[in-house]
């Protein structure tokens, strides 16, 4: 199919569908529907550089992430279609109640504003949800919630800066660094 064609409306359709069921089921933590939306889970985090692959990883990284954010949930901004994908903005919100990696709880809030793209092979399979954030608004919001006055939270606020520094070093996932440029010739 060429870049500027979309699919018919029913195919459009049926991928909307089942990233609205991936998104309520991501919400209600019932990993099971939410896995059954791929025939092979695979998530890549832009942000983090980090990249789940298969159903165990994928299962971790929702273990860590509701660990870290038990009340996990979205707002859905927009939606739109493309040829090959459907683009999802949203705001994500949770309470940092858990470690977040090497990060430890700060019991602040945030509010953040991502992209996920949801592309699909040529045979309309979900092969992966590729997500946008800026690690930085995520940061800001749940460090700014210390009270800077009190020795507690000046405590963690040294841990989550230790934390942040051990993580920088990680490096990215070499699958997300091996890009090919499109061919824009046709």
């Amino acid at each position: 199919m060429s870049r500027f064609a979309l699919p018919p409306e029913d195919v459009l359709r049926a991928r909307e569908k089942l990233v609205l069921d991936h998104f309520r089921d991501e919400v209600a933590q019932d990993w099971d529907a939410t896995l059954s939306t791929f025939p092979h889970p695979h998530y890549e985090l832009i942000a983090s550089m980090t990249v789940h692959d298969g159903d165990g990883d994928v299962r971790e990284y929702y273990h860590d992430t509701r660990v870290a954010f038990p009340d996990q949930r979205h707002e859905i901004i927009a939606l739109r279609h493309a040829h090959d994908a459907v683009v999802v903005e949203f705001w994500l919100m949770g309470t940092h109640l858990g470690p977040l990696g090497r990060i430890p709880p700060t019991g602040s809030a945030h509010r953040t504003r991502m992209t996920a793209y949801f592309l699909f092979d040529d045979e309309e399979n979900l092969v992966v949800e590729r997500v946008y954030f800026d690690q930085l608004t995520v940061l800001k919001q749940l460090i700014g919630g210390l009270d800077k006055r009190n020795p507690r939270d000046l405590l963690t606020l040294g841990k989550a800066v230790f934390g942040l520094i051990a993580m920088s070093g990680d490096e990215p996932d070499p699958r997300l660094l091996a890009t090919t440029a499109p061919a824009l010739d046709d």
